[in-house]
C-alpha cells in the first residue's frame, strides 16, 4: 500500500512558499529555481489530491485546504528541528513563529524588528497578524501577543503594555474642539473589538455618552484612515496607535485630555518551560523593548 505522507523536501518547500506568499520568494530562501519550487508544490498537490494554492500573476495564496494544513506542517518541521538540534547540537538557522494584534504590530513591533534581527542574525522570523479571538485560534505559533483578556488565548504570558486613550482628528476637526461637548457634533468612530472605547471616555469626562453618533470599525488603523478621510472624530491608543495617527496627520483634539484604558497587551504562550531557545530569545527581546517604549 503506498504511503500518504509526502516528502520532507515538499513540505518544506509548501511552508516556504505559503509563508511568503510568493514561489519566487521561496525560491529565494530555500536556495531554488521558482520552477523547481513549481514543480515540488504540484508534485504535493497530486499526491495528496488537492490544490494547495491559488495561483496569481505574481504571487499565490493559500486555499482552504492549504491554510487547513499549513499549521501542522509547521509545527511537525519545528518537532524535527528541535528534536535534531537536541540530538546534535545547534543548527545554523532557527525558525520562530509569531502572531501579534494588527495595531500593535504596526505601531511599535515593526519599529524595533530590525534591532531584534541585528541581535539575532540566526532566527528566521515569520509574523502574522490578527485583530479578533478568532484569529488567534487553531493556529500554530510559538508566541502570540494579544489585546485583551489573556486567559482566553493561552495558559501563561506576560503583560507588555498599557493604553491611554485620546480624541483624534485632521487638524481643521480639531480646531473646532474646544470642550468635551463639542465631540458630540460630530461623528465618532468606534473600533468595536474594544472593551475600552468612547462610553469609557465619556466617563471619565462626564459627558452623556447617548447623545453621541457612532461609524463603526473593527480596527484602530482603519479608524484613523476614515477620520483622515473626513468620516469622524477617532481614538487614539498610545503608545500602539502613535504610528498610525502621526501617518494619517491626526491630531488631538483636546489638549492635555487623556483616559487610562482598561486592558492591556499580552505575550502569550503555551509553556515558558517549554519555549524553544528562539522564542525564549525573542521573549526576553519584547519584554525589553516593551518597558522601553512604555517610558517614552
Amino acid at each position: 500500500m503506498a504511503t500518504r505522507i509526502p516528502s520532507l523536501n515538499w513540505l518544506r518547500v509548501f511552508e516556504a512558499a505559503a509563508r511568503t506568499e510568493s514561489f519566487s520568494r521561496a525560491a529565494a530562501q530555500l536556495n531554488m529555481s521558482a520552477a523547481a519550487v513549481s514543480q515540488q508544490v504540484k508534485a504535493l498537490e497530486t499526491q495528496l489530491g488537492t490544490p494547495l494554492f491559488r495561483r496569481h500573476a505574481h504571487s499565490v495564496t493559500l486555499t482552504e485546504a492549504g491554510r487547513a494544513y499549513l499549521p501542522s506542517v509547521q509545527q511537525s518541521l519545528l518537532m524535527l528541528e528541535t528534536a535534531t538540534t537536541g540530538l546534535f547540537g545547534e543548527t545554523r538557522e532557527q525558525r520562530l513563529y509569531v502572531q501579534s494584534v494588527l495595531l500593535f504590530a504596526h505601531g511599535v513591533l515593526a519599529a524595533g524588528l530590525p534591532d531584534f534581527h541585528a541581535s539575532y542574525p540566526q532566527i528566521n522570523l515569520s509574523l502574522t497578524t490578527g485583530n479578533v479571538i478568532s484569529d488567534f485560534a487553531n493556529r500554530f505559533t510559538d508566541l502570540q501577543v494579544v489585546f485583551g483578556n489573556p486567559s482566553l488565548f493561552g495558559t501563561e504570558g506576560d503583560e507588555l503594555l498599557r493604553e491611554h486613550l485620546y480624541p483624534v482628528a485632521p487638524p481643521d476637526v480639531a480646531a473646532q474642539i474646544n470642550q468635551p461637548q463639542d465631540l458630540l457634533r460630530f461623528t465618532l468612530i468606534e473600533v468595536s473589538t474594544h472593551r475600552a472605547s468612547w462610553p469609557h471616555l465619556f466617563e471619565a469626562l462626564r459627558l452623556p455618552a447617548g447623545q453621541a453618533r457612532y461609524f463603526f470599525a473593527d480596527n484602530s488603523i482603519m479608524a484613523a484612515e476614515l477620520s483622515a478621510s473626513g468620516g469622524g472624530i477617532a481614538l487614539a491608543r498610545t503608545p500602539a496607535s502613535d504610528r498610525i495617527m502621526s501617518l494619517s496627520g491626526l491630531v488631538p483634539c483636546l489638549d492635555g485630555v487623556t483616559v487610562p484604558g482598561q486592558e492591556a497587551y499580552h505575550l502569550i504562550y503555551q509553556s515558558h518551560a517549554a519555549l524553544r531557545p528562539s522564542a525564549r530569545a525573542f521573549r526576553d527581546w519584547i519584554m525589553d523593548y516593551s518597558a522601553a517604549v512604555q517610558t517614552l
